[in-house]
């Protein structure tokens, strides 16, 4: 990616198309903001007969919030134009072709992207675009960028260093 260009942005994004084997990438980017990096566990209370004093409390089911991306550009490789087959993913959902594409992923916190110090690695499963706003043209801002991505998943990690 143009350092350059990338300079301001600390969260490396990373898209893969899920399952077949196939690992073929949806593009890479940068982001200035990443949010939805979050697990709430549903905790089910049960009443226990002749524990009356307390509560026993069960792991229910995980609540996944999605992940937001913020001020950012998804580019297949350094130096390229601005990645379509990120932009035919989200055509190719919203006018029904079938089958949908979902995308693993990776969120990689960075020092900075020019040496790719990365201090924090999560992962994503079985990703669908949300939603994807576009930033309002104006040629004085010189803004090319995605202002925001939101991407539902169907499960998140943190990635053990390696």
């Amino acid at each position: 990616m143009d350092e350059e260009f990338l300079q301001t942005f600390r969260f490396e994004v990373l898209l893969t198309v899920s399952g077949g084997g196939s690992q073929a990438p949806l593009g890479n980017g940068a982001f200035a903001e990443c949010s939805g990096l979050e697990l709430e566990a549903d905790v089910k209370e049960y009443l226990e007969g002749g524990f009356n004093d307390g509560v026993v409390r069960r792991v229910g089911r995980v609540k996944l919030q999605p992940l937001v991306l913020k001020r950012g550009m998804m580019v297949l490789a350094q130096g390229q134009y601005a990645d379509i087959t990120f932009w035919d993913w989200l055509t190719r959902m919203v006018s029904g072709t079938l089958p949908v594409w979902r995308c693993d992923g990776h969120i990689r916190v960075c020092t900075d992207l020019t040496n790719k110090r990365v201090v924090a690695d999560w992962s994503f499963i079985r990703g669908l675009p949300l939603k994807v706003t576009g930033p309002a043209l104006n040629a004085k801002t010189g803004e090319v960028a995605i202002e925001e991505l939101h991407i539902a998943h169907e499960g998140l990690r943190l990635v053990k260093k390696q």
